[in-house]
């Protein structure tokens, strides 16, 4: 396992490699996507999500490999780069928003499988469920609350 240092974010000059790894991500993850829908969140990530949330950066060898993004206790986004997965940068980054950030919540995409294993195996639990995403695309969400067994 890399050794993961997790810090702020920079701000909008590291805007774009954290868009790559979004792009690389959701690529890997998010087969489910539509080509049209991926393309307008990806532009409106650098804009509109990124400064609306506390964006923390996973760096591996002093290169991003991940990120996530938390408001109000709620984890709003989580990636990390395809070349990445399965190297403990998103445990790292979901133990941090938890421990620094407060964070008991986050939605996942039902669709998206192994995305809700991971955080089931972090103590996340189902408590809703929406039919569509939070700006009305056909991609059901799932509403997850970290339970008593915490991040483990």
């Amino acid at each position: 396992m890399p050794t993961v240092h997790i810090r702020p974010s920079t701000g909008a000059g590291e805007y774009p490699a954290l868009v790559a790894i979004w792009r690389s991500a959701v690529d890997a993850t998010h087969r489910f996507l539509s080509a049209e829908d991926r393309d307008e969140i990806e532009a409106r990530l650098a804009s509109d999500y990124f400064p609306a949330v506390r964006l923390s950066v996973a760096e591996v060898d002093g290169r991003p490999a991940g990120f996530s993004g938390v408001l109000d206790g709620t984890l709003e986004m989580l990636f990390v780069d395809a070349t990445r997965r399965g190297n403990g940068i998103g445990t790292a980054l979901v133990a941090h928003a938890i421990e620094e950030h407060g964070v008991t919540d986050v939605d996942v995409n039902e669709q998206n499988v192994e995305a809700a294993d991971f955080y089931a195996h972090r103590g996340f639990e189902v408590v809703g469920r929406s039919e569509t995403d939070e700006a009305g695309r056909p991609y059901p969400v799932l509403h997850l609350r970290l339970g008593d067994r915490g991040a483990a």
